[in-house]
């Protein structure tokens, strides 16, 4: 399951858009009620992300553009237990601020008890784009 959003804000004379989501494998026999409770669960997951987005200033000086994904474990509680690059931008600036943001998300919200186990794991598409 994959879903995405999408912000714009106003820094200096850029239009910055970020756009956030979230990669979770879910098994295929879950009722309706608890797809919700993830679902609900995953919503704010995005908007933590939103707000702890990092676009470092030289990066926008530059005109720096990246995308990168990072595999996050939580427990739960939804402290995180660990994270890895598992795909770097290839942009140092922007590769940097991965640390710092994983640093700011923590914790995230405490997944529902629906949620089996397995998929405390999961992972996080992160962009930086300039508009």
């Amino acid at each position: 399951m994959v879903f995405g959003v999408l912000m714009s804000s106003i820094s200096r004379q850029c239009r910055l858009a970020m756009g956030a989501a979230l990669s979770l494998a879910f098994v295929a026999t879950a009722t309706p009620v608890f797809a919700d409770d993830i679902q609900d669960w995953q919503r704010e997951i995005v908007k933590q992300i939103i707000k702890t987005h990092i676009y470092p200033r030289s990066a926008i000086a530059r005109e720096i553009e990246g995308s990168a994904k990072v595999q996050v474990s939580i427990d739960r509680s939804g402290k995180i237990l660990s994270f890895e690059i598992t795909e770097p931008s290839g942009e140092d600036q922007l590769d940097k601020v991965i640390p710092k943001m994983m640093e700011k998300l923590d914790p995230l919200p405490a997944p529902p008890a629906s949620l089996p186990d397995g998929n405390l794991t999961f992972v996080i598409p992160i962009a930086w784009r300039l508009q």
